[in-house]
């Protein structure tokens, strides 16, 4: 099988967005990828300041059934298709949003994933998730993190637990706020952006695939460096911090199952010696 992850820009225009993910499916399509795996925030964007957001300038809420999330499924077809976009809904009488992210096919939503872990001022923003949740796809059974998800070696697990054997990071990951570096690759987060990705591939034996917005939004310099990795957490494939699409053809079951021959980490936990002391 042939997995895709994007390394891409997408800012509030949302009908420009569409036009782009119609190139990106097209150039997936042209390459074999059978699942492709966009940013976070795909549609209408990411914030442009996480301390501070600013609430005149944040993205608009979509539901499942907007004629957005259709027109992806659209596009998508026979390829099955992660993407984020800002989920609004009602609840108590009021609009909660939710950074989110939908898992499609041309046949409809297969999975569906609500932000868990919130950075900085996100939550002035969005409501929290609360679940983590594999599900089946034509591609594998896949589950669904959203950039600072992976910064917690539970969120990945839960989902090995759950049977995934493919995990989608989507991410709208920026450089350091607080020690920016002059070029990216040397920027602190560059490095824990990457050693996060291997981290939860190789703890759980998966493969897994990363995607991250690329370019400016506010103060935000965003990172790139869209891959796919192994279960051992070796990149297979990867882009630059510019915009790109990386590709790597790996049999999913036969790879993971060699991986777990020997050593299966999943089998060999001990959770009554993970419990912290009372």
């Amino acid at each position: 099988m042939r997995i895709g992850a994007v390394a891409a820009h997408f800012g509030r225009d949302i009908g420009r967005a569409l036009m782009k993910i119609e190139g990106i499916i097209a150039d997936a399509r042209a390459a074999q990828v059978e699942l492709l795996v966009l940013p976070d925030a795909t549609l209408g964007g990411y914030l442009s300041d996480l301390r501070h957001p600013d609430p005149m300038s944040i993205p608009p809420g979509l539901t499942e059934d907007s004629h957005e999330i259709g027109r992806i499924r659209s596009l998508a077809g026979d390829m099955v298709v992660c993407f984020g976009y800002a989920e609004a809904v009602v609840a108590d009488g009021r609009e909660l949003l939710y950074n989110s992210a939908l898992c499609v096919t041309g046949d409809g939503i297969l999975g569906r994933h609500r932000k868990v872990h919130q950075p900085a001022g996100e939550s002035l923003v969005y409501a929290a998730g609360d679940t983590f949740a594999a599900f089946d796809t034509p591609a594998g059974r896949l589950g669904m993190l959203i950039d600072y998800d992976k910064t917690f070696p539970e969120a990945a697990r839960s989902l090995a637990l759950g049977g995934a054997t493919i995990m989608a990071c989507l991410s709208a990951w920026p450089a350091s706020m607080t020690d920016r570096a002059s070029r990216l690759p040397q920027d602190r987060q560059s490095r824990l952006f990457d050693l996060y990705d291997s981290a939860r591939a190789a703890e759980n034996q998966v493969v897994l695939a990363s995607s991250n917005q690329t370019g400016v939004m506010g103060g935000l310099r965003f990172l790139g460096q869209a891959k796919v990795v192994g279960p051992g957490g070796d990149i297979l494939a990867r882009t630059s911090s510019k915009g790109g699409l990386a590709v790597a053809e790996i049999d999913v079951a036969a790879e993971v199952t060699r991986s777990r021959r020997v050593l299966y980490h999943l089998k060999e936990l001990i959770p009554s010696a993970y419990t912290a002391p009372s």
